[in-house]
């Protein structure tokens, strides 16, 4: 049987004692009598039954979340689908009508990629690391049909007048962007320790999916970034008060204000946005270099659908209208003092 005691006056109680082989110390997180003599007694309901059925059959979905987090899984979204299904929902039960309820529940008029970006995947992470354990059956939850994704890639003079209207802070971001093919995140997260500038390359240590690469910075790219007086320990590239950006996953949200201002004066529309850069650099690398292996190790892609998803169908002048634009893809070397001012008037598009 459990006890309720409490290590001081007015603080919460705790469940203590022995219950079908299983010993119990744990708080109930309740200072109330009536509250936490509750928990007691759900408590031994639940080590009654998991005694008598076993752990797979008694396994409630927020021990499972907390397994999973535990193990490192990523608990972002996890916090509204815990207090949805509650501390008691079994886990056997969580199954596409239960996740059909939650949409509803949670995310009435989301669109479909935040459904199951928010709420399908972190599910199925929770479920399939307890089937992995035997702790429940394997199940397959349905996911939304999404659009087809963003398409939308740039000409390089359509660049070139987004380079032209950009901030001087952004100028050698946009580059970098452009000439790496590089998520956002992963550019303004570079450290000048990381930066090879006599090579032109760029260490990513810490990507999305979790495979470090090395991406190379094409020579106007160089150049612009050499011009911007990149710090050097630190953050290279910087908000227009010198200091680094704080990073999080929102596709280019640290820089939107800036993009958005020279995307409007260049002209161009709001189905361009910052990772329109990705998709642009894929188009661009292969057209120039036909090296698709190269597309998969720089874009750090682990499969080919995937890789061809950014890669764009363009025309055949593309290569040629790149290099008549200075985009040549090759290593670049590091520019001097004496090359800097004409490197300048070169990524600034004829301003010096």
């Amino acid at each position: 049987m459990l006890k309720l005691v409490r290590r001081k006056k007015g603080g919460p109680y705790y469940l203590r004692g022995t219950v079908a082989g299983s010993a119990v110390y744990e708080s109930t997180q309740c200072s109330g009598r009536a509250e936490a003599d509750a928990i007691r007694i759900r408590r031994e309901g639940e080590l009654t039954a998991r005694h008598a059925y076993g752990k797979a059959a008694t396994l409630t979905f927020s021990e499972a979340a907390l397994t999973y987090m535990e193990s490192g899984g990523q608990g972002r979204y996890l916090a509204k689908i815990l207090q949805h299904f509650g501390p008691d929902t079994l886990l056997d039960d969580v199954d596409n009508a239960a996740v059909n309820a939650a949409a509803s529940a949670l995310y009435p008029v989301a669109a479909a990629a935040t459904i199951n970006r928010q709420l399908v995947t972190p599910i199925s992470a929770v479920v399939n690391m307890a089937a992995e354990n035997d702790l429940t059956r394997y199940r397959k939850f349905k996911r939304r049909k999404t659009p087809p994704g963003r398409t939308r890639w740039l000409t390089p003079e359509e660049a070139e007048r987004l380079l032209t209207c950009a901030a001087p802070h952004l100028v050698p971001i946009l580059f970098a962007l452009i000439g790496t093919g590089a998520r956002v995140s992963e550019i303004l997260g570079t450290e000048a320790q990381h930066y090879y500038p006599a090579t032109g390359e760029i260490w990513l240590p810490d990507t999305k999916n979790g495979h470090p690469r090395m991406i190379t910075l094409p020579g106007r790219a160089a150049a612009a970034l050499a011009a911007s007086a990149p710090p050097e320990a630190g953050r290279i590239f910087l908000t227009p008060k010198r200091l680094p950006y704080i990073l999080n996953d929102t596709r280019g949200g640290q820089i939107k204000g800036a993009f958005d201002k020279a995307r409007d004066a260049a002209g161009l529309g709001p189905d361009v946005v910052p990772h329109s850069l990705r998709h642009t650099w894929a188009t661009w690398f292969y057209s120039a270099t036909k090296d698709f292996g190269g597309l998969l190790d720089k874009g750090g892609w682990q499969k080919s659908d995937m890789a061809n998803r950014y890669r764009k169908i363009a025309p055949a002048d593309l290569a040629g209208r790149l290099r008549d634009h200075g985009w040549d893809f090759d290593p670049a070397p590091q520019p001097t003092p004496a090359q800097t001012p004409a490197a300048f008037h070169i990524v600034q598009g004829g301003r010096s």
